[in-house]
């Protein structure tokens, strides 16, 4: 449950970023556009930069030199 509530406040904290930093007002459907756009992309980053780092750990030597 902690997760999910993390995760929740992770996205949220992040949306409301991403409409202060934009200058974002909510009131129409072109900026909701805009923000959804933007919104998205930065979803998408933060997946490919997990992928990246899951895939560099993976290469790691995790066992100690004999």
């Amino acid at each position: 449950m902690r997760i999910i509530m993390f995760i929740v406040f992770f996205l949220l904290v992040g949306a409301f970023f991403i409409i202060s930093e934009n200058n974002i007002q909510m009131n129409n459907t072109e900026n909701f556009k805009s923000f959804f756009s933007v919104y998205t992309s930065w979803l998408f980053e933060i997946f490919d930069n997990t992928k990246e780092l899951t895939g560099y750990f993976i290469r790691m030597e995790w066992l100690p030199e004999k």
